[in-house]
């Protein structure tokens, strides 16, 4: 997990401003790629899977590993590391990120990093997202002379979009207090099917009574058999649903009457 001994505790918005730059002949060069613990986000576990052409569980098996946050008793991915002392990425070498493209979010952040809370207003509760400073050490991107805004950083380093897709998963984990009341080993395996593995998520989607419980239009479950993208925001609907966050989604008047008998 990150180490919060370096992160200044100073909340910063998407207009603050730092310096930071790295590049192959800085001297840190990889150092932030070894020995951490890397949390990926389910929008991470797609573009990563389609960039190795693998499913979702081959890329699951070979690539993470799973712990369970004792806060909500969910089930959270992270990048599995060698096994050697300096536990270094499995695909990062001494000429950097193999997948630098594909790399996940928290990749891409760094040195920022990114948070979401529940804030109170006129209209009711919202998100609100916030940001901070990530200083490690053996950083030396700090002395660069290139300025930035947090925005204009998560632009040049094609964040928005992960952003996007993961908002939905981050709303569910912001309700921490009443999952964790409700969680049970069942809730715990959806949950992991539906943010991480895709695939099996598609799988119960078409092969169970989903459909015949639910009512989703034709369009929809066209596009569900297909687009990882689609079947990722409609799994954070259904999970909304079945964890009593917000009525996502519509019984279909005969599941109703069933489960009145």
């Amino acid at each position: 997990m990150l180490n919060m001994s370096y992160v200044e505790h100073v909340k910063l918005s998407s207009q603050s401003r730092f310096r930071f730059r790295c590049h192959k002949a800085i001297s840190c060069f990889t150092r932030c790629c070894n020995n951490i613990d890397i949390m990926l986000t389910p929008f991470d576990i797609i573009v990563m899977k389609k960039r190795l052409n693998l499913t979702s569980e081959e890329f699951l098996e070979r690539y993470t590993r799973t712990e369970i946050d004792e806060n909500t008793m969910l089930p959270f991915v992270f990048l599995r590391m060698s096994d050697t002392e300096k536990r270094e990425c499995f695909f990062v070498t001494p000429d950097g990120c193999t997948i630098y493209d594909h790399r996940p979010v928290n990749c891409r952040y760094y040195p920022v990093g990114h948070g979401m809370l529940k804030k109170a207003i006129e209209k009711g509760i919202v998100d609100e997202e916030f940001f901070f400073m990530i200083k490690e050490p053996h950083c030396r991107g700090f002395e660069e002379n290139i300025e930035w805004t947090i925005d204009e950083w998560r632009r040049d380093q094609d964040i928005i979009k992960y952003d996007e897709m993961n908002r939905g998963w981050k709303g569910i984990l912001l309700t921490n207090k009443s999952l964790k009341k409700q969680m049970d080993a069942r809730k715990q395996s959806v949950f992991y099917m539906a943010c991480y593995n895709i695939d099996a998520f598609r799988r119960f989607l078409f092969e169970s009574r989903f459909f015949e419980i639910f009512d989703v239009d034709d369009e929809t479950k066209q596009v569900l058999r297909s687009d990882d993208e689609d079947a990722l925001l409609f799994g954070f609907r259904y999970l909304k649903y079945i964890f009593l966050i917000e009525e996502t989604l519509r019984l279909k008047s005969s599941a109703s009457i069933n489960n009145k008998k």
